[in-house]
This record gives C-alpha cells, structure tokens and sequence, in this order.
C-alpha cells in the first residue's frame, strides 16, 4: 500500500484522508490550526458512522490517520502528496515550494482546487513534471469524481499513476489533458447557473421554479444519462435543430450577473445569512446538508461507480 500525505484537515482534506485511510493506505495529515488537528479523527469517524462504516473498519480506518501540525513531517515519507488548502493562490504556492523540498524526489504532487489553473500553482517548482491537479467534489468521500488535470509539464506516467490509484480506492477519476480554468465539472456547472441566474434576473421565472425544473426533469436522469450520452439518444439532428431555435437567445455574458453584488450588498448571501434567491430559516441549512447526504448514500448502493 502506498503512504498518502494531505495538506489541510478541514472539509476537503479529512474526506480525502478518510477515502485513503478507508482503503488501506496510510495517510499524514498536515494541518497547523490545533482546534482542526485535534477534531480530524472524530470528524472522520462521524463520517464513517454516516457511510455505515462497521465498528471494525471504523477502527482501523481511522488507526491508519496519523496528523501533524507541520508539513514537512507529514510528506517527509509519503509516495503522493494531495494539497486541500483554502482556495488561496499564494498559499497554495507557498505550500508546494515548502511540499517539494521535504517530499521524497519521486513523490507525485497534486492540488486539489476548483477553479484555480494547476499551472499557475505550480509554475515556480523545480520539479514541475510531477506535479498535477486532482479536483475533488464536496463531499468528497462521497461524490465519486476525480478530476485529474494535466499541465503542460506535467510527466504523463505521474497522471496515470494518480488515475490508478484514485480508481483503486474507488473513485471515477476523469483525465483533464488542457488545463483549463474549472476544469470540466465547473464549467459545465456554472454555464447552468449563470441560465439559471439570467432567468430570474430576466423575469422568466423564479428561482424557486428553475430548481423545480432541474430537479423534476433532467436533473433526474443526470445521474445514469450524461449530456452527450443524451444527444446521441434523441439523436444528433434533433439536438443540432434545437440548438438553431434556443442557443442564440442563452446568456452569454463572461461577467458574473449584477443581480448578484445586488443581493451580496443586501445581505442576501445565502442560506447560512437567512436569505439568497429564496428565504430560509435557522433549520434549513442542517436540513439540506442532511437531504443531500441521504440521497448521496441511496445513489452508493444503487449506481456504481464507473471508472473511466
């Protein structure tokens, strides 16, 4: 088994410690604030009792986590090294020159980002060659994808390693080639949301009413029917007539919406401040953190996950 190393135990990092760990490899955990160093291992076995883990595994998952207040402990050892620091630039490249110099020579180097390009984190390594991305999702000991981007320097056997083991331990890792900002995922994602955003903005519809769309339509089938795979079902002539009709008329603005610093500057920043698109109580916030966990464990024991 090969010894992982994560940097950051927050969200992101103790999911992909406890995917590892899980499946048998031991991982370190760099994390410097004490409060998260210290609650890791009990966030990890909360999340285990979640995913109905037995009291065995559980144990000795976790006994495979060790955690450490400093890099250079936690990658001294380590055979990859994945990075889930908060989605800041200059740390994320502060972090990396202080990862290269303490890894092993022949440790593969990933970040985990959504959006920032793998490139620009990376440029100032002397061994950029091992280095990638690896883009996990929220949750990600429960969202199967892994987004795995190449940069240009990026040696070609250290990706296919990446892929092997993240298929190994039972993800659907994905090959990025061009390193694009948001890789795949976010930029299909976010091409819906900015619709979905010009719809309100433009008096179609509430926002209440694009969530029922996707929910009680496509977003149903999205999960064993994905976008080109739906193409070539209705067939390509019908989605080339289609596009004739609708793609003229779709938002294309390479700005965010102004409706957006709108509602920002009138407090309306979400359901954790009681109010976006829609308004929500205290409750809601645990509730759909809650919904979405159920529905993501239904999904495990019903679709598996396809490596590709």
């Amino acid at each position: 088994m090969s010894r992982v190393a994560v940097i950051g135990g927050g969200l992101m990092g103790h999911g992909i410690a406890l995917t590892f760990a899980r499946a048998g490899h031991d991982v370190s955990v760099a994390e410097p604030v004490d409060e998260m160093r210290h609650s890791l291992v009990a966030r990890v076995r909360e999340s285990l009792t979640l995913l109905g883990a037995a009291t065995d595994e559980l144990s000795t998952a976790v006994g495979r986590i060790e955690t450490h207040p400093a890099v250079p402990d936690a990658v001294s050892t380590a055979d990859y090294v994945f990075e889930a620091a908060p989605e800041k630039l200059d740390l994320k490249q502060a972090l990396f020159a202080e990862i290269e110099a303490h890894a092993p020579a022949d440790a593969i180097l990933a970040s985990n980002t959504s959006v920032i390009q793998i490139s620009k984190i990376m440029s100032g390594l002397a061994t950029r060659h091992r280095a990638l991305g690896t883009h996990w999702w929220n949750p990600p000991h429960m969202i199967p994808l892994v987004e795995v981007v190449k940069t240009e320097w990026t040696d070609p056997h250290c990706a296919d390693a990446i892929h092997a083991l993240l298929a190994e331990v039972g993800k659907t890792p994905v090959m990025v080639e061009k390193d694009v900002p948001g890789f795949i995922g976010n930029r299909l994602q976010h091409a819906l949301w900015r619709e979905a955003i010009s719809l309100v903005e433009n008096g179609i519809c509430t926002a209440k009413a694009v969530d029922d769309v996707v929910k009680a339509s496509f977003g149903r089938r999205l999960a064993v029917l994905g976008p080109l795979e739906n193409a070539d079902l209705v067939g390509l002539e019908l989605t080339q007539d289609i596009h004739r009709q609708v793609l003229f008329d779709l938002e294309t603005s390479d700005a965010p919406s102004p409706m957006l610093q709108d509602m920002i500057d009138a407090g309306r920043t979400g359901m954790a401040a009681g109010a976006g698109f829609m308004d929500w109580t205290d409750d809601d916030l645990a509730a759909t953190k809650a919904r979405i966990a159920d529905h993501l464990r239904k999904l495990e024991g019903i679709l598996p996950a396809k490596n590709t």
